[in-house]
């Protein structure tokens, strides 16, 4: 049975075949959902177009989740293509490259405010949006990581940005209950795509991830969408304000057995 059957999703944030977003999208149409998808500009376009066209996928817009014309008018382009939708999958997230190297207290003013508009608010301003259209029984997803609770050097405001998003999906999830909409998130281990590969020192990480996590095993985007569909289909309905993580068991770990 098609877990996803007859309902609509839209993806955010897809960026190429290796990104979160991309692989949440494959994992949603096979189990039968109607999909949507975001990217940001023009640059991108060339990447997602190919692949929306690969499974069939024909909404395929541009935002700009700075701009809440943009928003909008997504918004109004999904409602007059699907009504209503069910899924809403934000995989957004940036900050300057210069923040995300050395101290935290670095930090720029302009690069704060950056990394909390685009990470953070971003995923408050689609629901806004698209609450006028989320069906009964749909679902919010976001993405995290771990740098939100505990240090991963050089992801600096990211981690901050992190951790405001998960306050925000409790506090969407406490809004959106009574709508019989979930808000979750997970937070995935460590994948090598376009965002990660900016963070400093980020290869290092990844080379010894599989020695610490107790599955000893990397996470991949498909691994992601097999949790993605949980969280969006009846089999987690009473599931929400959850980030659900997604990482062979490296967050329970509080210090390897061995120091290399």
């Amino acid at each position: 049975m098609s877990l996803l059957a007859g309902k609509t999703a839209l993806v955010f944030g897809v960026a190429n075949d290796r990104s979160i977003a991309w692989g949440i999208t494959k994992a949603f149409h096979e189990q039968g959902a109607t999909i949507g998808l975001s990217y940001a500009g023009e640059a991108l376009e060339k990447r997602v177009r190919p692949l929306a066209e690969s499974i069939g996928v024909t909404f395929v817009e541009s935002c700009d989740v700075a701009k809440d014309e943009d928003i909008q008018a997504v918004a109004a382009k999904a409602a007059a293509t699907f009504g209503q939708v069910d899924i809403l999958v934000h995989s957004i997230g940036f900050a300057k490259k210069e923040e995300l190297s050395g101290a935290y207290y670095r930090t720029s003013r302009a690069g704060f405010h950056l990394a909390m508009d685009i990470s953070v608010y971003s995923f408050t301003a689609l629901a806004q949006a698209f609450q006028p259209i989320l069906r009964p029984g749909g679902a919010l997803l976001t993405l995290t990581y771990y740098g939100s609770e505990k240090v991963a050097p050089n992801y600096n405001v990211m981690g901050v940005a992190k951790a405001a998003l998960e306050a925000s999906v409790r506090y969407l999830a406490y809004d959106f209950g009574p709508q019989n909409i979930r808000v979750n998130a997970i937070s995935a281990g460590p994948i090598r795509t376009l965002a990660a590969m900016g963070v400093t020192g980020f290869k290092d990480m990844y080379k010894h991830f599989t020695a610490v996590a107790p599955l000893q095993q990397n996470i991949t985007p498909e691994d992601i969408g097999g949790t993605a569909v949980y969280l969006c289909s009846s089999l987690s309905s009473k599931v929400t304000g959850e980030v659900i993580y997604v990482d062979s068991g490296f967050s329970i770990v509080g210090m390897p057995e061995k120091m290399e």
